[in-house]
């Protein structure tokens, strides 16, 4: 048993997969385990070699490893297709958690759902005439098919485990209505909010994503979402520069409704608040941010959180997990961002709140993150940002030159990396595994 709380951010590419062990905070007095995302983008194999390593951290109950609880923030690949493997059989566990928005019989996420079938219908079919070639991995995140992960959450482990799942939402925590095995230690959902539909998609007058919506009602969406014919091939009864046409409004409309449906899904992560020997630890899936709170629009997770739930969020924590990867729209901060300087800008307003500027930093954070080909994943301004904010920042430069590595043979080096790699940055699993092969990150609180 130890005397800190750890939290191990395993490197699995592009995707999250976090173990967290609280120190004697179990009811029988062991540290109590739990479990945060498993998926990835980069292919099963960094899955396949990081479960094992975290079940060696668990301890044996009734000749199985046992976790106390898991916990799903979202339904997106690149944080459960991990689930879809059969990685989890051997192991039993306490409970299961996961978004309000994935519970079947929400009828206050009627909405969510419907635009999640319609993005996947319009993923597929654009996928089946090889619309999305040009789109690469943002395509085939919107267009992954989590179809087993799901299944195995909902159904099989509880079934395996003899519980049900339960199905968070914000304002519910462990000092009330969610049970586990727990003492010396708080769990609070900050996130989703239960009414889906009414806090994420607005309404149609007010929400391009309701307003989507019904047009899908409507049945506007029908003629621009035609099933794939002939293989492929262009039809013998239309012109090809009409077929064309048709699938590039085909494409275009499926990316608006997979855009719309991923803002979606990342606004009802889990976003879950620690709190252990005074100190607090927000773990934020892959909540994002926008510049201000209107009801009636599609808010977003972060400010909703900032209207609604200010009390447990307008106080520094000592520990974040950066959200979605180290993208500019899952950590509220003001770059770049156009304002009227005499009106409050909430983004800062949060982001001062969680992470104040402090001399010295107490706050530690961390990034599971993986340079594709994009610019905003990792946003590399935005980590030098809170490498100013966080005690635990690392200037990756000497560390480079110290393995004989040179920066430059990174992916997208002088793109999206050089301008900012000179300033700290919070641990990264990435830079971490390239430098000296670490296959985690360790945090002690």
């Amino acid at each position: 048993m130890a005397d800190k709380l750890l939290v191990r951010m395993f490197d699995v590419g592009l995707g999250d997969f976090i173990f967290c062990a609280i120190p004697g905070a179990h009811t029988s007095g062991r540290d109590f385990n739990l479990v945060i995302d498993c998926g990835s983008l980069s292919g099963d194999t960094y899955l396949r070699n990081a479960v094992p390593r975290m079940k060696k951290l668990l301890p044996v109950e009734i000749g199985k490893k046992h976790l106390d609880l898991l916990i799903v923030t979202h339904q997106h690949k690149d944080h459960m297709s991990g689930f879809g493997l059969p990685l989890w059989n051997d192991i039993s566990i306490g409970a299961i958690w996961m978004s309000a928005a994935m519970k079947p019989d929400n009828d206050e996420a009627e909405g969510a759902r419907k635009l999640h079938e319609l993005a996947g219908a319009a993923m597929e079919q654009a996928a089946a005439l090889n619309l999305g070639v040009e789109f690469g991995d943002l395509f085939a995140a919107y267009a992954a098919n989590n179809d087993t992960a799901v299944r195995n959450l909902k159904e099989e482990l509880p079934a395996r485990n003899g519980i049900e799942p339960v199905y968070v939402s914000a304002g519910q925590s462990t000092k009330d209505r969610l049970s586990l095995p727990l003492k010396d230690a708080v769990l609070e959902v900050l996130g989703p909010e239960k009414e889906v539909d009414k806090w994420y998609l607005g309404t149609p007058k007010e929400s391009r994503i309701s307003h989507l919506l019904q047009m899908a009602d409507e049945g506007t969406l029908k003629s621009v979402l035609p099933l794939a014919v002939n293989n492929g091939r262009i039809p013998t009864n239309i012109a090809p520069i009409d077929f064309r046409n048709l699938q590039r409004r085909m494409l275009a409309t499926g990316l608006a409704l997979s855009d719309a449906d991923g803002a979606v899904v990342n606004n009802t992560s889990v976003v879950l608040l620690v709190t252990w020997q005074g100190k607090r630890l927000l773990f934020v899936g892959d909540a994002e941010w926008e510049p201000r709170f209107r009801e009636g629009t599609a808010n977003s997770a972060w400010n909703t959180m900032w209207n609604l739930r200010q009390g447990l969020l307008k106080k520094p924590v000592d520990f974040l997990k950066v959200g979605h990867h180290g993208s500019e729209n899952a950590t509220p901060w003001d770059e770049g961002i156009e304002r009227d300087a005499a009106k409050p800008f909430e983004p800062a307003a949060i982001l001062n709140a969680i992470l104040p500027k402090v001399s010295p930093a107490t706050a530690q954070a961390a990034v599971s993150t993986q340079r594709r080909k994009y610019k905003t994943i990792p946003r590399s301004p935005l980590l030098a940002e809170l490498g100013a904010r966080t005690s635990n920042a690392k200037s990756y430069g000497p560390v480079f030159k110290k393995v004989g590595i040179d920066p430059k043979t990174l992916n997208k080096f002088k793109e999206y990396e050089e301008a900012s790699f000179a300033r700290a940055q919070p641990p990264r699993t990435d830079f971490e595994n390239f430098t000296t092969g670490a296959p985690y990150i360790d945090i002690k609180v």
